[in-house]
């Protein structure tokens, strides 16, 4: 339940409205941020970036993303991205894997393991160890290693923002979360 009223997204004028008409569907989420026109800009256009326009593998950027919702225990978040990642070519069996916090499993190839241990490891302890690290730096260049963190540190943001707020979910969420073991 929503901790601050949402945004009237048509009360909205000028670059604002510009801003909010782009947005389809309008979800929850952008109603939320709404009620701040420059936290909404900064944050819808560092979210568009990290999602259309890295070097960072779609599968591989999706994982961490959804390994960041569970750990951060945000419903609305993995929802939204277990449907985005199907949408790249996460598979149904890596979903289900993550669904049952298994990193090691064998769904999972090396890469996307090393992928899941260095998210682990930034969410939990902030800096990455050496070890995490050199695990990802032999495949990832390193503009795709800084994508993978930032992808990270921003998705650790939303899943506060939307816990924080109290952003409600979106149709389907309800009974996703039956199955979900958040």
């Amino acid at each position: 339940m929503a901790r601050i009223p949402y945004y009237e997204v048509e009360n909205a004028t000028g670059k604002h409205a510009e801003l909010l008409g782009k947005l389809n569907p309008m979800l929850n989420i952008y109603k939320m941020l709404a009620n701040s026109e420059q936290g909404a800009k900064g944050f819808l256009r560092m979210g568009n970036g990290l999602l259309y326009r890295c070097e960072l593998n779609p599968v591989l950027r999706e994982l961490a993303i959804i390994r960041v919702g569970r750990l951060s225990r945000t419903a609305y978040e993995v929802f939204q991205h277990e449907r985005i990642g199907r949408d790249v070519g996460v598979s149904e069996e890596k979903i289900a894997a993550l669904r049952d916090a298994t990193i090691e499993a064998p769904a999972f190839d090396d890469n996307e393991k090393a992928v899941l241990r260095y998210t682990d490891d930034v969410v939990r302890n902030v800096r990455a160890s050496d070890k995490t690290l050199k695990a990802v730096q032999a495949f990832l260049t390193p503009g795709a290693l800084v994508e993978l963190t930032l992808t990270i540190g921003y998705y650790m943001m939303v899943c506060r923002f939307l816990e924080s707020m109290g952003v409600d979910g979106e149709e389907g969420q309800a009974e996703w979360l039956k199955t979900a073991k958040l």
